[in-house]
């Protein structure tokens, strides 16, 4: 399959998937031509390394992940690294959550004040 039919089939640019060779997280053979060459999987696998940027994965965590789905086990460092990326993203998600907060709050002292100097909290 070429790279603009990968493309069109899995709603990702041509530029995605040429990233993602870099990345070593897809592979592709060259036909006599020089053209890009992708075997029958690389729809579905496009689409697994989308959710897997979804869930927040960076690309180095992406890449040792992708041979556990490719042989379907699901060994104890999986799990590890997988319970690992969680927990990484709770701690974004509660920074992220503290931020908003003291958005909001600022947003409340705005709205209070017409013209006194502004008392939102400090952003560390």
């Amino acid at each position: 399959m070429r790279i603009g039919e990968v493309a069109a089939k899995a709603g990702v640019s041509v530029r995605a998937l040429r990233y993602y060779e870099q990345q070593d997280l897809l592979h592709s053979t060259r036909s006599p031509g020089g053209q890009r060459r992708y075997p029958a999987g690389a729809v579905e696998r496009v689409r697994l390394i989308q959710q897997l940027y979804s869930a927040g994965l960076p690309s180095r965590t992406v890449r040792r992940v992708l041979p556990f789905a490719d042989s379907g086990e699901v060994p104890p460092e999986l799990l590890e690294l997988l319970a690992a990326e969680r927990d990484r993203l709770d701690r974004q998600m509660t920074d992220l959550r503290e931020v908003r907060d003291r958005l909001d709050d600022c947003i409340t002292e705005a709205r209070k004040q017409t013209r006194a100097p502004s008392t939102c909290p400090p952003v560390p």
